[in-house]
């Protein structure tokens, strides 16, 4: 069974997803603010059926929280490169908490292949960059090894709709 998010507890068995559910998700991954009416109107439901369809769909894990796009650069983290790490075996759990603590994180994913670890970090300046992976991520134990990405330009690509 999955785990929930920190201190939920694990999560029900996954549920089947309709195409309302499957409407439903595209809606707000489009526009996380839509009011329950919007939504139910736009899927043909009553606003009773839209809200307990989103609230199940949280209750499953399926909608893990609601939040903005951010556009990192306006944000002041002009800055932004994926970090590839190779780890110890069997330390993944140990390093994503390590990770997870970093100023600028923004996305850290165990992968298969020639590294072990993908981590995404906006940083305001090549500078903090820098201090980053040659201070913080190099001094995490289980870190065997960095290769940092640059990232030029970047683009959130949106729901399709």
């Amino acid at each position: 069974m999955a785990e929930g998010r920190e201190g939920t507890g694990p999560l029900p068995p996954a549920r089947p997803l309709d195409a309302i559910d499957q409407d439903i998700l595209r809606m707000l991954q489009a526009d996380g603010r839509a009011s329950i009416r919007s939504v139910a109107e736009r899927v043909h439901v009553s606003r009773a059926n839209a809200y307990a369809r989103i609230n199940r769909l949280v209750e499953d894990g399926v909608i893990r929280g609601f939040g903005a796009r951010v556009d990192h650069e306006r944000a002041g983290h002009g800055t932004s490169a994926y970090i590839t790490l190779k780890i110890v075996q069997n330390t993944w759990r140990t390093v994503r908490e390590q990770l997870r603590q970093l100023p600028g994180a923004s996305h850290i994913a165990l992968v298969g292949g020639d590294f072990d670890v993908l981590l995404l970090v906006h940083t305001p300046d090549n500078r903090t960059l820098r201090e980053l992976v040659l201070t913080r991520l190099q001094a995490i134990p289980e870190v065997l090894s960095t290769r940092t990405l640059l990232v030029f330009e970047e683009e959130d690509l949106e729901p399709q709709g």
